[in-house]
């Protein structure tokens, strides 16, 4: 396999501002621009730009030598929308949501990002007897296929996630999220693999990515680690390396190899960000390099062939762990 280029990383700003009190957005980027290694950002829209404007922010990762990757969209800038962005039972909310959207996608344009993620964490329900499923359904096939008509130049991903804030998500899993974008059908849609919710999902990331490449597109990779219990956001392969190392072949016989976003909570247990990121960017390389390895190994692709596991295993624990 032809090596591509070394995917750029970016790291989640959110969890810079434990290291100043009062810091903003243009801080959290400072301090981002102080990790070796990386050379992207991802945004929040709106409230990365609740302080300072599109200029003043473009500034900073222009300061910092990082690029914009992309705008992610935050539905939490209105009340209303606990019950609901794309699904809430008001039309006016649902109308709000969408215009937010947009707007999120032209600060995206203006800036040079090429991605906006669309994660819905409030479109979901918690009880029985409380939502129309169909017409939430609908609700947000309609918006998310008007989200993608008002600019095609711009990639829009779906990042699923079982629960959390809502005890359902109405797209929990990778079989849902890709029913959507059938439905959709709009050729700038895609998804975002978040290897913590896919997890939870109780999904084989590698298994996901596969199922990605052939119905979908993979717009974007969210690398960190859990226990597949929640959302933990730990450092990259701190627990499933070689799961990780599983999903990186998929990405890079995907072509999918752009960014990489560590989305990790340092400030979850009080870590330094800076030395957390520097961490997940160290293991990331030593694990792409053997995926690398493992992606054109004929003993490895033999083995898989035949399910052979103790083999398969023995193959990459060698290139891990030097057995």
């Amino acid at each position: 396999m032809i090596r591509p280029n070394r995917p750029r990383y970016a790291a989640r700003l959110n969890a810079f501002k434990q290291l100043s009190p009062g810091s903003d957005v243009i801080d959290w980027i400072t301090s981002a621009g102080q990790v070796e290694g990386l050379g992207a950002a991802d945004l929040n829209y709106p409230d990365h730009f609740s302080k300072h404007g599109e200029e003043a922010v473009k500034g900073a990762l222009d300061k910092a030598e990082l690029e914009l990757n992309g705008i992610a969209m935050r539905y939490y800038s209105e009340p209303a929308f606990k019950l609901g962005a794309f699904t809430n039972p008001d039309r006016s909310v649902r109308q709000t949501a969408i215009d937010i959207t947009k707007r999120g996608l032209d600060a995206c344009a203006r800036m040079g990002g090429r991605v906006v993620t669309l994660w819905m964490g409030q479109d979901g329900f918690d009880y029985a007897f409380q939502v129309d499923y169909a017409a939430a359904w609908d609700h947000t096939i309609k918006a998310i296929r008007e989200v993608c008509a008002h600019n095609p130049g711009l990639d829009i991903a779906i990042e699923y996630k079982p629960n959390e804030p809502r005890a359902f998500s109405l797209m929990p899993d990778i079989g849902t999220t890709l029913l959507a974008c059938k439905e959709v059908n709009a050729a700038n849609l895609g998804v975002t693999l978040d290897f913590a919710h896919v997890l939870y999902a109780d999904e084989m990331p590698a298994c996901s990515a596969a199922l990605i490449a052939r119905h979908s597109r993979m717009i974007g990779l969210h690398l960190n680690d859990g226990y597949g219990k929640r959302d933990d956001g730990l450092m990259v392969g701190s627990v499933h390396a070689i799961q990780t190392v599983e999903l990186l072949i998929a990405m890079l016989r995907a072509n999918r190899t752009d960014v990489i976003y560590f989305d990790t909570f340092p400030d979850m247990g009080g870590m330094n960000p800076i030395e957390e990121a520097r961490t997940n960017v160290l293991m990331t390389d030593r694990l792409l390099e053997v995926a690398y390895r493992l992606s054109d190994n004929a003993e490895l692709s033999d083995a898989i062939g035949r399910q052979d596991a103790a083999i398969s295993q023995r193959i990459v624990a060698r290139e891990l762990y030097g057995l």
